[in-house]
């Protein structure tokens, strides 16, 4: 089977002349069908940079990204949205929930966008919301629940439309241990039993151990890669804070 994501000789340039900064430079690596992967790096490493030029939020200056058959990098704004919308999935720190709307609505939102049937809208929600123990909210406000809890909202919502890729971002930033580990797990099981792709900026070692393997990334380069393999995810955790010590990112300890 081909690579869902394939990024070539990706580049990301700020300024101009003797202002010139090198976010990105000669990023290339692969992605398949079902991987739940990690990017670290040092604070200002270029992780965040990274995400948002392969979700389409920002464009590389030069590089390709194919995600299937597609490459993003050379489409137009256009295209990019309607790509966007159809196949790809988004979890960031801040939930970007719409306080006007229930958490069913939420969840519902890109179905009702893709016109799909009631019936289909329905049977999906509740299905994504039992997946991440939310079926007893659904009919609450984001205002009446928890960071936790809007948090696994948002990754439902991200979900819902089936996506061939998942973007997170520090998904686990603003969330307390157990929240944080709810989030996790949850996505961790949506990866093992339904083959979800996940591409996840962390800084946290804890977070980090829950994927099969990490990109590291430092002064915009990718400088090493780690894989779990058969380790247990305890074990991982402890290769990354090794990792992260040599490279200098931020390390965070709960376990």
């Amino acid at each position: 089977m081909e690579p869902l994501l394939v990024v070539k000789n990706v580049e990301k340039t700020y300024g101009k002349g003797a202002n010139i900064f090198n976010a990105l430079q000669h990023i290339s690596f692969e992605i398949d069908h079902g991987e739940f992967v990690g990017v670290m790096g040092p604070s200002g490493a270029g992780k965040s940079t990274l995400l948002n030029v392969l979700a389409t939020i920002d464009s590389p200056t030069s590089g390709d990204i194919f995600i299937g058959t597609d490459n993003i990098a050379k489409m137009d704004e256009e295209k990019l949205a309607d790509f966007r919308r159809d196949h790809l999935g988004f979890i960031f720190q801040d939930y970007n929930l719409l306080d006007s709307l229930t958490v069913r609505e939420n969840i519902l939102l890109p179905l009702a966008i893709a016109k799909k049937k009631p019936a289909e809208i329905k049977k999906r929600v509740e299905a994504m919301a039992a997946a991440f123990g939310i079926s007893n909210l659904l009919e609450k406000y984001p205002y009446q629940i928890s960071g936790g809890q809007k948090q696994r909202t948002a990754a439902s919502r991200a979900l819902i439309s089936n996506p061939k890729i998942i973007f997170a971002d520090e998904p686990t930033g603003a969330l307390d241990s157990k929240s944080a580990t709810d989030l996790l797990e949850s996505m961790s099981s949506l990866n093992e039993k339904h083959e979800a792709t996940i591409l996840m900026v962390t800084h946290d070692a804890y977070a980090a151990s829950f994927c099969r393997r990490i990109l590291f990334i430092k002064d915009g380069r990718l400088s090493k890669e780690i894989f779990r393999g058969t380790k247990t995810r305890q074990e991982f955790f402890q290769v990354i804070l090794d990792e992260l010590s040599q490279i200098g990112g931020e390390t965070n300890d709960a376990i």
